[in-house]
């Protein structure tokens, strides 16, 4: 009977679908590095682009907006590259929830949800890549196995 239970349980609880988390977790990293790779890439590659960026962040009350404008995107950029390869995975996702922390506190604050999502959405992201890192498909784990859950 009890091996009946644990058969009906993992049923249910598709414990099966364990075996593609990895598989999973690639997906994620990548439409996530695809997303912040499109967002930045028009300000890497464009001066005119990153100068609009720059009074964007001066009319949010960002002080040395020359500086810290290059500086998100930059961060962006790297990390969505990063997410995709999966290499430097936590230390990336690190750094865009923190990017993005700032983002909903100058930018989004008091805005409705809708407007807030992406960015918050980002936060947790980057959190979860943060803790979890990159997984069994990625550079990371070639590197070094720091994933101990593979």
């Amino acid at each position: 009977m009890p091996q009946t239970h644990n058969r009906i349980a993992s049923l249910l609880l598709l414990d099966d679908l364990e075996r593609f988390s990895d598989f999973g977790l690639l997906l994620l990293r990548c439409v996530t590095g695809a997303f912040l790779i499109y967002q930045s890439h028009d300000n890497v590659f464009s001066a005119e682009r990153m100068g609009e960026f720059e009074a964007f962040m001066l009319q949010f009350g960002f002080s040395n907006p020359e500086f810290l404008a290059p500086l998100s995107v930059y961060a962006q950029f790297i990390a969505g590259i990063g997410f995709v390869l999966g290499v430097f995975t936590r230390w990336l996702g690190l750094v865009t929830t923190f990017n993005f922390i700032v983002a909903l506190v100058m930018v989004h604050w008091g805005q409705d949800v809708p407007q807030i999502w992406p960015a918050a959405v980002l936060v947790f992201l980057g959190l979860y890549f943060g803790v979890r890192g990159a997984g069994r498909f990625s550079i990371d784990h070639k590197l070094g196995k720091s994933d101990e859950r593979t």
